[in-house]
């Protein structure tokens, strides 16, 4: 943890870009008692109002001009390759190094949102996050994240007891697997639709409709052309018996996923799940087979019933993985 008090705190400017909004912020201080960073000048702009990632940050460094900060940590809605960064939806492209001497930065770092998510997730605040599964988390195993949202993302914090470092991964890409009747199914229903049954195909805003007509196809009913949005309004007023079933089969089966990922990861430590869709099903998840479906497995059944899960609704998690990037690697 940073010694320092918090007057001789080096401010970090911390920024979460996505293809809507790019919102930036000064990290001011670390309160090492309760493990949090403190987030002060927290403004979203538009990302489309600037034609570069450059422009959005001149004007927000305009916007606190009695700050200088000299390291900074971006997380960024798009792959990072050799010190190069591709902004698809915004048309940005940016080199770190560049970047980093244009604003005199000491240092500067850029992470994907799921590295970011990876990284916060030791700093994030219990009673802000809901447990979908007790259990005990080991303080120096690894942790993994993951969450459907456009896409689906995972990321793992690899921890020791003398350093930690986060592994990117594209786990939203392997294969789906089945475990009950209906998934096996509903993956033969898929099949006909999609060249690769992913988790993301299935387990991403898009994939909910995919999973709608496979349910329809599974139970002999013909499946109306609906969108991921109708489907959960349907859901949820009770209108549409296989959308209700859609959903709640989508949130027993992500338990399996995310019991696979707990896996691969060697996820002691714990797994918390974000993205876009599962904050807005919390009661349909809670009242789901998530828990039982997470550990059933087999042999290593015994293993993953320690592990606890979170999902995570508490704001501004990009903002703190990036301040916990710098944090961290200053720390190792």
């Amino acid at each position: 943890m940073n010694s320092k008090p918090n007057s001789e705190f080096d401010p970090i400017l911390v920024a979460d870009i996505g293809g809507t909004n790019a919102r930036f912020a000064l990290i001011t201080a670390f309160n090492q008692e309760k493990k949090q960073f403190v987030i002060e000048h927290n403004i979203t702009f538009p990302s489309a109002n600037f034609g570069s990632l450059e422009a959005a940050i001149t004007h927000y460094l305009s916007q606190v001009s009695h700050i200088q900060p000299r390291r900074a940590c971006l997380a960024v809605a798009g792959p990072i390759k050799a010190g190069q960064v591709h902004l698809t939806n915004l048309g940005w492209h940016f080199s770190v190094a560049q970047v980093k001497a244009e604003f005199n930065l000491t240092q500067l770092e850029v992470i994907n949102d799921f590295a970011a998510f990876a990284y916060a997730a030791p700093y994030l605040d219990p009673q802000q996050n809901i447990a979908v599964k007790a259990g005990q988390a080991d303080t120096d195993a690894n942790i993994a994240v993951m969450g459907p949202g456009t896409g689906f993302g995972a990321a793992c914090l690899v921890r020791t007891s003398q350093s930690s470092a986060v592994l990117s991964c594209e786990g939203g890409h392997i294969t789906l697997a089945s475990v009950s009747e209906l998934d096996t199914q509903l993956i033969i229903e898929l099949r006909k639709l999609l060249p690769h049954v992913s988790v993301e195909t299935v387990f991403s805003g898009p994939g909910i409709a995919y999973l709608y007509q496979a349910m329809a196809a599974a139970k002999g009913i013909d499946a109306k052309n609906l969108t991921a949005a109708q489907i959960s309004e349907l859901a949820n007023s009770g209108e549409c018996a296989i959308c209700d079933a859609t959903l709640n089969q989508f949130c027993d089966w992500i338990g399996s996923v995310a019991g696979d990922l707990a896996l691969a990861f060697g996820a002691l430590g714990g797994v918390y799940i974000g993205g876009g869709i599962l904050p807005r099903m919390q009661a349909r998840l809670l009242a789901s087979r998530f828990v039982e479906r997470f550990g059933a497995k087999g042999i290593m059944s015994q293993y993953v019933s320690q592990i606890p899960v979170t999902l995570v609704t508490q704001d501004n998690i990009p903002l703190i993985g990036a301040a916990a990037c710098l944090h961290v690697n200053e720390q190792s």
